[in-house]
């Protein structure tokens, strides 16, 4: 495996040379590094005006609160859904701030109320003063909730970019944290269903079971941003 590299004192993506480089190597984007394009707000037809695409980077304004998430901000997700797959981007997360990476997200607001009704997630947050970087299984790298890693030796502070990956192929999942793999588990299997059983998550009947889906990133009040954000279909 061949992991990304980039340097993470940048702030801008020369976009039309990205976009050659993963057209001939299977990648797409699914940040332009310029719009929104591509991402909705879960269960709604755009991405609320709290997403902001600034600087190359894809920024939740989290300045006006709406409860514990923001004012024209909610969990967005990609346009598109996926099965196999290798996603690879950049966060920066507010001082105590916290957010999110889920996958296999099902967009059926019917049925469930939010993302992490049903994606497993990757945490984002600032482990030094945001609450859950003291609990096992809820700091930054860890499968929220499920399984932690050993992302703690590598994750950057607040303020600082930690690039990430997440390969999902054929029920094995496994997790890297600036360029160090921090975490391998296996969906879908009865070890999987009793992770599942002895967590928040098992009053969530459709949490985890789902094989194909949509990226989400999540609202949680705090200002973060994201950015190179790509993925690979496996």
């Amino acid at each position: 495996l061949i992991l990304f590299a980039c340097n993470s004192s940048e702030t801008k993506t020369n976009n039309s040379a990205l976009d050659s480089s993963i057209k001939n190597n299977d990648w797409q984007l699914l940040f332009d590094g310029k719009t929104t394009a591509g991402w909705h707000t879960y269960g709604k037809d755009s991405a609320g005006k709290a997403w902001k695409a600034e600087d190359s980077t894809l920024h939740l304004d989290a300045s006006v609160k709406n409860g514990w998430q923001t004012k024209d901000g909610g969990d967005i997700v990609t346009n598109n859904e996926y099965e196999n797959f290798d996603l690879r981007l950049e966060w920066k997360i507010s001082e105590g701030g916290n957010s999110g990476i889920m996958f296999y997200v099902q967009e059926d607001t019917s049925k469930y109320q939010y993302p992490w009704s049903t994606g497993p997630e990757m945490q984002v947050c600032d482990n030094e003063k945001n609450e859950d970087g003291k609990i096992d299984k809820a700091r930054a790298g860890d499968l929220y909730d499920l399984v932690a890693s050993s992302s703690q030796k590598f994750v950057k502070p607040a303020g600082q970019w930690n690039r990430i990956e997440i390969i999902s192929d054929k029920g094995k999942l496994d997790f890297y944290m600036n360029g160090e793999h921090v975490l391998s588990t296996t969906l879908w299997n009865d070890a999987w269903k009793n992770l599942i059983a002895n967590t928040k998550f098992k009053t969530m009947p459709g949490f985890g079971t789902f094989k194909k889906g949509k990226i989400a990133l999540q609202d949680h009040g705090a200002d973060v941003w994201y950015r190179n954000i790509k993925i690979k279909k496996l």
